[in-house]
C-alpha cells in the first residue's frame, strides 16, 4: 500500500498549490520578500528585519490520539510542526496562536491538549499568545477535534538563510527525528490493527524540537551553517527546499537504529520501494543542514543521534540518490 492508496493524493496536493499560487500572489504588497514555497514566509518589518511566518497541522495522527485518549502528546506536534519550519529562514520563533476545532468542548481533553502546546512553546522559548477554539457540531462527532499552529518569528537581514548561501560542496548532516513525526498518518493508521495498543502508542511519540539546537548552531557557527530543511510531507524531496537551484545527491542513508522499532514495523509492513519509502516517510531523519564543515557541526551536536547523508553539487538539480 502506498501513500495515494490510503488516500492522500501529493501530486494533487501540488496541482492546488500551483493553481492558488495566482490568487495569492495578487495579495501582495512590496513588503513580501516569500511567500509560496518555502519552508516558511517572509515579511518586511523594518530596515535590519524579516518577519517569518509558518502554519501546519497535525494530520490524521490525530485521529489515533483520539482512538488512544491520550491527548497530552499532541500539542507539540503541532508547536512542532511549524517551529522547525520558521527556524529553517534561521528566525527566532516569537509566538504561537493555536486553532482548535471540536464537536463538542470537553474541558478535561482540550485543556491537555493546551497544557501540551503550552509546554512546547516553553521549551523552545516562543510565547503562546493566543488562539481560538471553535465548537462545530454537525462537522464534528463529539469526541472528534482537529487542531492548527501558526507561529511567527523574526530574522535579521544579514542572518537569514538565504538560498544562495548553500553552496556546491556543502555537506548534509542528518539529525535523526523521534518518529515518523506528523507524517505518513493516513498510511501509517492503514498498517496498524485495531487492537494495536501499544504500537499505536509508540507511533504517538512527539514530533522533535529542533529549535534550540538550531539556535546554538547559528550563534556559534554562523558562518559554518548554509541551510536547514524540516524533513516533513514528502520526505527527503524536502532537502532541495534549500536551494532548488543545485543538486543535493544521497550517498549514505540512516540505517536501523536511527528509527524505533515502531518505524521500521510499519515500514517492513509497508512493503513499499526505497523510492515511495524516502518520498513519503522522513526514515528516521528529522532535520538537515547543509553546512562546509560537518565535524563541527556534528561535534555541536554530540547529543544527537547524526551523520553525514550526502553533498551539495551543481551539476545537476534537485534529489539523488547514490544507490539505495
Amino acid at each position: 500500500m502506498d501513500y495515494k492508496a490510503a488516500g492522500v493524493d501529493v501530486e494533487k496536493g501540488d496541482l492546488f498549490v500551483e493553481k492558488i499560487k495566482r490568487f495569492i500572489g495578487d495579495t501582495y504588497t512590496d513588503r513580501v520578500v516569500s511567500g509560496v514555497g518555502g519552508f516558511a514566509a517572509l515579511y518586511e518589518m523594518d530596515e535590519e528585519r524579516y518577519l517569518a511566518a509558518g502554519t501546519d497541522g497535525v494530520g490524521t495522527k490525530v485521529v489515533m490520539a483520539q482512538e488512544l485518549g491520550i491527548h497530552h502528546t499532541i500539542g507539540q506536534d503541532l508547536v512542532a510542526m511549524c517551529v522547525n519550519d520558521v527556524i529553517c529562514t534561521g528566525a527566532k520563533p516569537l509566538f504561537f496562536l493555536d486553532y482548535l476545532a471540536c464537536g463538542k468542548l470537553d474541558i478535561e481533553v482540550h485543556s491537555r491538549i493546551v497544557e501540551g502546546i503550552a509546554r512546547a512553546c516553553k521549551e523552545v522559548k516562543c510565547a503562546l499568545i493566543g488562539g481560538e477554539t471553535a465548537e462545530m457540531p454537525g462537522v464534528y462527532e463529539t469526541g472528534v477535534y482537529d487542531l492548527a499552529g501558526f507561529c511567527v518569528g523574526e530574522v535579521f537581514k544579514n542572518k537569514l538563510l538565504r538560498a544562495e548561501r548553500v553552496l556546491p560542496g556543502d555537506y548534509l548532516v542528518g539529525i535523526a527525528s523521534s518518529g515518523f513525526h506528523s507524517n505518513g498518518y493516513s498510511l501509517v493508521r492503514k498498517l496498524v490493527n485495531d487492537d494495536e495498543r501499544e504500537l499505536k502508542k509508540a507511533l504517538l511519540t512527539p514530533t522533535k524540537l529542533y529549535v534550540n539546537q538550531c539556535q546554538e548552531l547559528l550563534k556559534n557557527q554562523n558562518d559554518n551553517i548554509h541551510g536547514f530543511a524540516h524533513i516533513t510531507g514528502g520526505g527527503f524531496q524536502n532537502i532541495p527546499r534549500m536551494n532548488e537551484e543545485l543538486g543535493y545527491k544521497i550517498s549514505a542513508l540512516p540505517d536501523d537504529s536511527f528509527r524505533s522499532e515502531a518505524m521500521n514495523e510499519i515500514i517492513a509492513r509497508s512493503k513499499l520501494g526505497n523510492e515511495s519509502l524516502y518520498e513519503t516517510f522522513n526514515m528516521g531523519i528529522g532535520l538537515v543542514i547543509a553546512c562546509a564543515n560537518p565535524g563541527e557541526v556534528m561535534k555541536a551536536l554530540s547529543q544527537e543521534k547524526t551523520m553525514i547523508l550526502g553533498r551539495v553539487e551543481s551539476s545537476f538539480k534537485g534529489l539523488a540518490f547514490e544507490s539505495f
